[in-house]
């Protein structure tokens, strides 16, 4: 295992009051990418993360959530000869299987291709990413059914078909999109016409509200709070589409581009909303405002057909986006940092492909598309590597994962958990 640092000793952890130091949902604590716990300058031991284990994770994208001392993902095995969608989970400790629950049939996603064949085909399989929640770990497949499972077990709690329910309509490559929890509902886009935005009970999956026309994408949807007000945000083939949790009421509205695949999520700062897609498309941010209890978007700036973060997320620090900003440029597409508040590049770094990025403190923590940690200094002046190393084979299209000082990566091959150092969690 290649290693190079920069003074790098061992590893120390600090979670704030409050934070959480596990990584229950996709993109973390809050989905937004950031870490409950703060990597300080002298995170990553000199010999680099130690393997604690390695798993076979058979194809697709879908990312470790890592709660409870379980590591949960999806994956497609062969089930008495049959291709099938699997929910997986794993002891966060040792790796060992611990259950498996079949979803459905998975087959051929459309879009896709064998792994390795070419370098732009990642392989077929599961895009999405579960969410633990308490005792439960809630899945939308990629056919747009959604489970609740015992997160003990595995075992079916109750299950919804968006599809036949909801006049769904499974877009191409299927959903990608995670399930977002908070309260008592689970968020989610799928279903036709006066019903596009869903909002269901997380316990029994019975409907609590649905509305609008709203075409799904790939993107999952985000809790924000703007101008006081919590709220949820789609990201829909018309654009931005914000409503209030408990009814579905739309705050407001701002229409972004659409072609081919949207699967980046929004990324809010203060009261700026990021958004970007592919296939030409490109970024723009836009200014919510709030009148007398009126909410409205207005947009501040537009890239097109730059900027583009295709289904790679960055993350936001003091106002400035960190990620993968490409499109299409597998093994070669740079990490970046973009001012949110205009659009401006302040470096671009090549090498990492359409991998995924997370934060934690003043350190972002990236994997390549080639199976490389990465650990970065979150700057806007320049480009600062403080340490590489090659930890997985298989491409990687998924979103690490940060627990207890641990990270959770996986490939279309394997997944594992990677110790930083010889972490030690304390309350600041």
């Amino acid at each position: 295992m290649k290693t190079s640092a920069l003074g790098l000793l061992a590893c120390s952890l600090f979670v704030s009051a409050g934070a959480r130091a596990e990584w229950p949902n996709y993109r973390g604590p809050a989905g937004n990418g950031i870490a409950g716990e703060v990597l300080t300058e002298s995170s990553w031991p000199a010999e680099g993360p130690k393997s604690l284990w390695k798993a076979p994770a058979e194809t697709g994208f879908s990312s470790f959530s890592v709660a409870s001392g379980k590591a949960v993902t999806l994956v497609s095995r062969e089930v008495d000869g049959n291709p099938m969608e699997v929910c997986v989970a794993f002891d966060a400790s040792t790796g060992k299987e611990l259950w498996a629950q079949e979803l459905w049939l998975s087959k051929q996603y459309d879009g896709g291709g064998n792994a390795g064949t070419e370098q732009n085909k990642g392989g077929d399989g599961p895009r999405s990413t579960p969410v633990i929640d308490g005792e439960m770990v809630y899945v939308i497949d990629a056919n747009l059914k959604v489970f609740g499972l015992k997160l003990a077990d595995g075992s079916q709690v109750w299950k919804r078909d968006i599809v036949k329910e909801h006049k769904g309509n499974v877009i191409k490559w299927q959903n990608a999109a995670s399930p977002l929890i908070h309260g008592q509902h689970l968020f989610l886009a799928g279903g036709g016409p006066g019903e596009a935005l869903l909002a269901l009970d997380k316990l029994t999956g019975k409907t609590v509200w649905k509305g609008e026309d709203d075409a799904m994408t790939h993107a999952t949807p985000i809790l924000a709070e703007l101008h006081g007000v919590t709220q949820v945000v789609f990201f829909t083939q018309k654009g931005l589409v914000a409503v209030m949790p408990d009814d579905g009421v739309v705050l407001w509205r701002h229409d972004f581009p659409f072609k081919v695949s949207t699967a980046a999520s929004p990324v809010v700062w203060e009261d700026i909303v990021y958004c970007s897609a592919g296939y030409g498309v490109g970024a723009g941010a836009a200014r919510i405002t709030r009148e007398g209890g009126k909410f409205s978007a207005r947009e501040i700036w537009r890239t097109s057909n730059d900027n583009m973060n295709h289904w790679s997320t960055p993350v936001v620090l003091d106002g400035h986006l960190y990620g993968m900003f490409s499109f299409k440029e597998y093994g070669t597409g740079p990490l970046g940092c973009v001012d949110i508040r205009t659009g401006e590049k302040k470096w671009s770094q090549p090498g990492f492909g359409p991998g995924n990025v997370i934060l934690s403190g003043q350190r972002l923590l990236a994997l390549t598309d080639a199976g490389e940690l990465v650990l970065v200094a979150a700057r806007p002046e320049s480009y600062t590597e403080l340490a590489r190393a090659k930890v997985l084979e298989g491409k990687c299209w998924s979103t690490p994962a940060l627990s207890e000082g641990k990270a959770f990566v996986r490939s279309t091959v394997e997944g594992g958990c990677f110790d930083l150092g010889g972490a030690k969690v304390a309350v600041r």
